[in-house]
This record gives C-alpha cells, structure tokens and sequence, in this order.
C-alpha cells in the first residue's frame, strides 16, 4: 500500500470533514478533495467507519506533534500573564491555522457520542490536554491541582465550539471576541488571585 498516497487521503478526508461535516464525509468526496481517481479512498479506507478511524488517527497525530513542539519549547511561561499569552495564542490559532484541525476533530466528537470505538481513540486527546494544563499552571507558579486544571482545562474546550462558530451574539456574550481578555478572565476564575481577593 502506498503510504503517500494513504496519508494524503487523511488529510483529504480531514478537510472534507471539517468543511462538510458528518455527512458530507464520502468516498468520492474525498477522492475529490485529494486529486484522485474516483474509487481511490474506497481501496484504502472500505467504509465510513474507516474513513472515520483514519481521520481520528490523523487528528491524534497532529496533536501530539503540536504537543511535543509545545514541550519543545521549554516548560511554559513563568507568570500568569504570559500564560494568558499563551492560552489567548492557542485560541487564536484554533480559529485561525489550525481551524480545519479544530474543525475536523470537533466533528470527530460529535460522531463519538454514538460510536464508543471513536470514542476510545479520541480518548488520549482530552485527557492529556488535563495534564498539559496542569503542567502549565504549575510552570507559571499558578494553583495547578486538579481542580484548577479542570477549571481551565473545560473552559477552553467549551469556548471552541463558540469560537469556530463565530457568531458575534454569542462571541461577544462569552468574551471571545477579545480572546487576551477572555484568556486572562478564564485563568483569573480557574486560579484566582488570592492577593487580589484579600484586598
């Protein structure tokens, strides 16, 4: 099998994915989004479930490489500002570069919740981002017990449905229309400042 030509009908399907949703994830549309004789993505990934697993495994891999690249560059910020720095980047990349990526694995959710399989493989991608949060907090001298983690950690992942969603009403009602605001609200609620409190 060619392993090119198989991690280019990922990414195809990935894209198609996120563009098209649940339903628009075919055979042929992917065949037409990576350029390939009708019948291609068919050979490689047999049924929908397939394409699926492929796309899954596709969006675990992009997420450990930003991961390690994330390790890679050191243990994170020192101070709570340049953690709220931080998360307003990471907010900001899901709805910008990395919107398909986003895209794809939130749709890849949605099909989870009625298929446990995809569930098991999706699994690694949320616990982790727990932890990573964990290790943030800790690196920037912030409260970084479980529940802080928690705190934070479901806050970013609820404001990205928003956030891709981009309606203004809703952007605006939940602060995501000033994503360094919103980062520095968030981290103030999961982490509160307990000099500021005593004052």
């Amino acid at each position: 099998m060619n392993q090119d030509r198989r991690s280019r009908l990922r990414e195809a399907a990935a894209s198609v994915l996120a563009e098209a949703g649940g339903r628009g994830l075919t055979h042929r549309a992917v065949d037409a989004a990576a350029g390939v004789p009708v019948g291609t993505a068919k050979n490689y990934f047999p049924t929908r479930d397939a394409l699926l697993r492929a796309v899954a495994e596709h969006c675990v891999e992009q997420y450990r490489a930003v991961a390690a690249a994330l390790r890679g560059a050191g243990p994170g910020p020192s101070d709570r500002a340049g953690l709220a720095a931080l998360l307003a980047a990471l907010l900001r990349d899901a709805s910008g570069p990395g919107r398909t990526r986003m895209l794809a694995y939130l749709e890849l959710q949605t099909e989870a919740a009625r298929r446990p399989w995809l569930a098991a493989i999706l699994d690694p991608i949320g616990a982790a981002d727990f932890a990573a949060h964990g290790r943030l907090l800790r690196a920037a001298g912030l409260p970084s017990g479980p529940a802080h983690a928690r705190a934070l950690t479901l806050a970013l992942h609820g404001a990205l449905w928003h956030l891709l969603s981009g309606a203004p009403a809703t952007l605006a009602a939940a602060g995501l229309d000033d994503l360094d605001a919103f980062a520095r609200d968030v981290l103030d609620c999961a982490c509160p400042d307990l000099h500021e409190e005593a004052s």
